[in-house]
């Protein structure tokens, strides 16, 4: 039986040198499932997204991160690539919105290089959780247990490691919307 989320609004966090399918499946998922989803941005405009590190498209921002009020959505996805969470961590506003996202006990999933945004937030500490295998080191640092798994739930909290991971992240995703 497919999963209806009809009702629900998803907040997409992403930049420039944001993996492309880690944020266009996701979001897939969530509109096929009856979700509204919305890409809220520390740039206006449209941002770059990346396959690797070669261009791909670019996504139209839908809301400046810097404007939005986390209550106004029922899940965060914090898509990877290299470079846009980087950008995202080094940003007051992204970082006070993905912590004040985390304190609201609302599903919150991160794919691939995203869980840097959490880390930076002060968020994962106590928790489990899994990403692309470099940020490991990070992670422990942060005071999280890192593992090495498809798709990793702590609460409402949802990580997984990379882009063949997205079917599980996908689904789990949408179960904790749906919750």
């Amino acid at each position: 039986m497919a999963i209806d989320i009809h009702g629900k609004r998803i907040a997409f966090l992403a930049t420039d040198g944001v993996e492309e399918v880690e944020y266009t499946e996701p979001r897939k998922a969530i509109e096929n499932a009856g979700g509204t989803a919305e890409l809220i941005s520390i740039k206006d405009g449209e941002i770059q997204a990346v396959d690797h590190l070669d261009k791909a498209g670019t996504y139209a921002v839908e809301r400046l991160v810097k404007d939005a009020d986390v209550a106004d959505y029922d899940a965060l996805v914090l898509p990877g690539g290299v470079a846009n969470p980087d950008f995202l961590r080094a940003d007051p506003d992204a970082v006070r919105f993905v912590r004040d996202f985390v304190a609201t006990g609302k599903p919150v999933a991160a794919i691939c290089h995203g869980p840097w945004t959490l880390v930076e937030a002060g968020v994962v500490q106590g928790r489990t959780l899994t990403s692309w295998p470099s940020l490991r080191t990070d992670v422990t640092n942060a005071g999280a247990t890192w593992v090495d798994k498809p798709v990793q739930v702590d609460g409402k909290l949802v990580t997984s490691r990379k882009p063949d991971d997205l079917p599980a992240f996908c689904s789990e995703l949408l179960t904790q919307v749906a919750a």
